[in-house]
């Protein structure tokens, strides 16, 4: 006896399979990538938002009443304006017959506009202390504010009481507003106010340490000397009155342009200037105030200038640190710490960020941002404005999901029952239901087989015992496994082998079909085991001659793991109650693969099973229906299927289920225009599963995604009562398929955990199928691997 021996270091060539396996796994990893990409971006812009509403590490505390004790009695006495240099602390007050006009909380879109159109009308400047999340979202109202000639400065970017943070989370508060401001216009600021504080004596024990590190960032902090009380609301003339200043002094006023209904404040706010203009007042910002102060003090030497307010001498051993440090002109690019931008510059002085640009004295506190600073800016706004074009979408997107979802529901629940009492009606009005004269001729059962050898027994064995009459052909697709020798060894009387070259299943299924020897087919998979009278049940539908296609009912045989009980659940449930209402509708979208009948000539007269998608089972349906064939479900014809086993497996299956399930679609998207019976598909059956089987489960996350998020960060226990509401929508759907199908409850008990894991592979999975159609990706059929432990159906529990 000789044998060959291939030459040392040579490898076998892959084969067609192989090779499209290769091609497969090739494919599936960048998209898979891709696919949580989406995911992780979605979640990325639900915390941004999160984040700018105050839903993400919001801290609603707000202290008050505290001691004062540490706070220098000079701080508690002086002006509104609070500087620090070399550690020193310096107050400064607002000159005489000065208004310096603040607005707090802002911007909005709705009220900054108005205030800012009359403060134009009246040749006004103000100083605006913007709340950083709310500049990131209306960029385009500070970039209109600034080139107005108005000042801004920092609120925090989150409106948070300082005093309860610590150094990490204040300079995060300051460093975003300034990135903020440096993308919304363009700019850096040197100012601040602090959410919650008023006048400097409020100043405690507790707020203190916060404005030291602050003004040793080189920050100037601005109180206030007068409050309109705006947002009570109080009506016209009592704003206009309370932001009034006494005895003709300078005064810092507070207003604000965000926070509610600023409509009292918009009207007050020309009433007010016109008023205090009358009384020879001057309107100026925080910058002009503070450079009248320094002019000032240059010209009168040490003495300083009647108003001028009570002053602690500064020094920080550098000049120039920030606006208002009334140290006279300098510049230092590093005197701010943690606050980004360009250099700074004293108001008044004749240094600039740009030396070919103005001078404006009133916007001084300002720099032009550059560098990373501006484009990390950018870069914040560009992000929010994404969230805020997503985000509502996504809650449109999502009610509708809800909606879809819900109708699924009911959809099914009512045709359901409809189809259950219509197909089992024993008696009452038309008596008993029939097909019509019961069939008994024989059939050919087709059973493709690839590398079949642990399942392939216990089918042939299973369609042995049937009790209608059959011819078995088994076409085996080029098994290296032995699968072809088991079934001819097997001795089953009526049974065919059939060899060809590894072609993929459709080729399997065609060969079947030129070699039947009946006018009726019934197509299988080599892993499915047959109840003796499921050929007999499958085929009595056509006995109503307008009948192409049958579709039986698929069981998960291997339910005793978790996989398989969730797979279990989901055929049930899901695939069972889809078909009863797909079945009423006259639209059923697809015959499974593992038990399904045909006409024999119908098959050959759409051109047999195709190869141009990866859901043969789902291209054929849609086939018959346009060729005028109606395709009905038969719930009695029962098989038992092996489910995958692990994840993986799982991942495989139902990515070439829901891609293919795409492809057939697309290929058949000429029904929608179609007359006829393919016209009624397409024009009711192909919304229905692109609207119930792609895009409610691609959007479905959604409604998960939420969930988790409002649980975490908005409201848990409401969320988590929505939640289970659902939940036990789906519960009472799935009992009742349950209760059709003659199942066992104790199944139902893994119910919420498959929503909380199974299901978000699903969703994945059809993610992962959409980024593969959208990018034009084609994969080939792929074999699962298999145990062969679903035997005979009596012994699945």
């Amino acid at each position: 006896m000789t044998s060959t021996t291939p030459s040392r270091g040579r490898r076998r060539a892959p084969t067609k399979m192989e090779r499209a396996a290769g091609k497969a796994a090739a494919l599936q990893k960048p998209r898979v990538i891709l696919a949580l990409l989406l995911l992780l971006g979605l979640t990325s812009v639900m915390l941004l938002d999160g984040y700018l509403r105050s839903e993400i590490g919001n801290d609603a505390r707000v202290r008050d009443g505290a001691a004062y004790d540490k706070v220098p009695q000079k701080i508690l006495d002086g002006g509104p304006l609070l500087t620090f240099t070399g550690g020193t602390a310096k107050t400064q007050s607002v000159p005489k017959k000065t208004i310096v006009l603040t607005f707090d909380d802002g911007p909005t879109p709705t009220w900054t506009p108005q205030i800012l159109k009359v403060l134009e009308d009246n040749g006004v400047e103000a100083t605006f202390f913007m709340v950083g999340s709310m500049v990131s979202r209306y960029p385009s109202v500070v970039k209109d504010l600034v080139d107005q000639g108005n000042e801004v400065g920092i609120h925090t970017f989150t409106h948070v009481d300082l005093s309860y943070q610590g150094t990490g989370r204040l300079q995060r508060e300051l460093k975003q507003t300034q990135l903020a401001l440096a993308g919304a216009a363009g700019i850096t600021t040197t100012l601040f106010r602090a959410p919650y504080s008023s006048e400097i004596n409020a100043v405690d024990n507790y707020s203190w340490p916060v404005y030291k590190e602050i003004g040793n960032l080189g920050y100037t902090s601005v109180f206030v000397d007068t409050d309109s009380d705006d947002w009570k609301k109080p009506g016209v003339s009592k704003i206009v009155q309370w932001a009034t200043p006494k005895n003709n002094k300078g005064a810092v006023v507070l207003m604000h342009d965000a926070g509610g209904d600023r409509s009292e404040t918009v009207k007050a706010l020309d009433t007010y200037i016109k008023k205090m203009k009358a009384k020879g007042y001057s309107f100026t910002t925080v910058s002009g105030a503070m450079a009248k102060l320094n002019r000032a003090a240059n010209g009168a030497g040490r003495t300083g200038t009647a108003g001028s307010g009570q002053a602690v001498e500064a020094g920080i051993g550098q000049t120039g640190t920030g606006a208002g440090a009334g140290a006279g002109a300098g510049t230092d690019t590093g005197a701010l710490g943690e606050q980004p931008g360009g250099t700074q510059s004293a108001p008044g002085s004749s240094s600039t960020t740009n030396s070919t640009d103005k001078v404006n004295v009133e916007q001084s506190g300002q720099q032009k941002a550059t560098g990373s600073t501006l484009y990390e800016g950018k870069a914040l706004v560009y992000a929010v404005a994404v969230a805020e074009w997503v985000l509502p979408l996504l809650s449109w997107l999502l009610l509708v999901v809800g909606i879809s979802v819900m109708g699924r529901f009911g959809m099914m629940l009512i045709l359901a029952r409809r189809h259950y009492r219509q197909r089992n009606r024993k008696r009452g009005k038309g008596g008993k239901f029939s097909w019509g004269p019961t069939v008994t001729g024989p059939v050919t059962v087709i059973v493709p087989a690839y590398n079949e050898k642990e399942c392939i027994a216990n089918t042939l064995h299973s369609l042995a015992q049937s009790t209608h009459p059959i011819e078995i052909i088994v076409v085996d697709d080029g098994s290296t496994d032995g699968t072809k020798e088991i079934a001819e060894s097997l001795g089953l009387p009526n049974v065919r082998v059939i060899r060809q070259e590894n072609a993929g299943k459709p080729a399997a299924l065609n060969n079947g079909v030129r070699n039947a020897s009946y006018d009726i087919v019934v197509m299988m998979d080599g892993d499915t085991v047959f109840e003796p009278d499921a050929v007999h049940q499958l085929v009595q539908p056509f006995a109503d001659p307008g009948i192409g296609a049958v579709a039986g009912n698929a069981k998960v045989g291997n339910r005793n793991t978790v996989i398989g009980a969730w797979q279990h659940i989901e055929y049930v449930m899901g695939f069972n109650l889809d078909r009863r209402m797909y079945d009423l509708l006259r639209c059923m979208p697809t015959i499974p693969g593992a038990i399904g009948a045909f006409r024999r000539d119908a098959v050959l007269e759409v051109g047999g099973m195709s190869e141009d998608t990866l859901a043969e089972d789902t291209d054929i349906t849609i086939a018959m229906h346009r060729a005028g064939w109606r395709v009905v479900y038969q719930e009695h014809a029962k098989a038992w299927t092996e489910a995958p086993s692990s994840l993986k497996q799982l991942w495989s299956q139902r990515y070439r289920w829901s891609y293919g399930t795409m492809q057939a679609l697309w290929k058949h998207r000429k029904s929608l225009t179609d007359k006829g019976p393919s016209g009624r598909f397409g024009r009711i059956g192909m919304p229905l599963v692109v609207i119930f089987q792609i895009i409610t489960p691609v959007l479905a996350p959604l409604i998960d995604v939420f969930t988790i998020y409002s649980m975490i960060f908005v409201d848990f226990w409401a969320s988590l009562l929505a939640w289970l509401a659902v939940l036990v929508v789906q519960l009472v759907c799935a009992a009742y398929a349950f209760r059709l199908d003659r199942e066992k409850y104790r199944y139902l008990a893994m119910l919420p955990l498959q929503q909380l894991a199974y299901r978000q592979m699903m969703y994945l999975v059809l993610i992962h199928s959409s980024v593969t159609a959208l990018t034009g990706g084609r994969l080939r059929w792929q074999k699962l691997k298999r145990t062969g432990e679903v035997g005979t159906p009596a012994g699945v529990s």
